[in-house]
């Protein structure tokens, strides 16, 4: 009971820590983006870091590499929850791609758009020729991005396929992919699935016995050992699969 209370003290003071940060960078966000674009960015990586903890979340991040990550690099992860949209920036430096809606979150939206998120329609080629633009041309400007390779977000499985963008954007700028592999331990109560909104789920995390999120990181995968972007896909998803056969099965 005493355990309890405790947590729900410790809870109430990290949402006012977050609640204080939040209208911080809000705020800023309508400053000339010139005046602070030099650090906006590294404060909405802690401002994730802030939310994780808000949640009661246990981020872990294993270094499976045997290699030494990459300097510059285009991170994939499957997607099988809400959470990392915010725990993939809290861990690594990186654009992440979103879908077209998050710009639109109150006060999250402002946030993420002043951080230089990219945004994509997925149901729209031009926005999706028009993110993949803006990914090669973060790329050319020494930036890390993350995208998810499922499509979407498509539950506690790995999808049947990967689409190739990550990977022909890889091919073409010669990027390697750093494979990240994210296990809920209470995959139930993580996995966004009809009809649960962004609300439903924050409110599901908060309340799991079982708050412990581990994301596996494995060595980065070079474009220069493929001549397509189907054979790399193809590879990529088989990594994946024998992941999900280790951790989930």
């Amino acid at each position: 009971m005493l355990a309890s209370f405790a947590r729900m003290i410790w809870l109430v003071w990290c949402w006012v820590e977050l609640s204080i940060l939040t209208i911080i960078l809000f705020s800023i966000s309508w400053l000339p983006k010139r005046f602070i674009h030099s650090f906006y960015h590294k404060a909405s990586r802690m401002w994730c870091r802030f939310f994780m903890r808000a949640l009661g979340i246990k981020l872990y991040l294993h270094e499976k590499n045997t290699k030494p990550m990459p300097k510059q690099f285009i991170l994939i992860a499957n997607h099988p929850s809400a959470l990392e949209d915010f725990a993939i920036p809290a861990l690594f430096d990186v654009h992440p791609l979103a879908k077209q809606g998050v710009r639109d979150w109150f006060l999250i939206g402002r946030i993420s758009y002043v951080a230089d998120t990219i945004y994509v329609k997925r149901d729209n080629a031009d926005s999706r020729h028009a993110a993949v633009e803006q990914m090669i041309t973060a790329l050319q400007q020494g930036k890390n991005i993350a995208l998810f390779p499922e499509g979407g977000c498509k539950g506690r499985r790995i999808s049947e396929r990967f689409h190739y963008g990550a990977f022909d954007i890889s091919l073409q700028t010669g990027i390697p992919i750093l494979p990240v592999f994210l296990h809920y331990e209470a995959q139930d109560t993580f996995e966004w699935r009809a009809p649960f909104t962004l609300l439903d789920m924050l409110w599901r995390f908060i309340r799991s016995r079982n708050n412990r999120v581990n994301y596996y990181l494995y060595d980065a995968i070079y474009p220069g050992s493929f001549s397509d972007k189907i054979s790399y896909s193809e590879y990529a998803h088989s990594l994946y699969m024998a992941w999900q056969r280790h951790y989930l099965e």
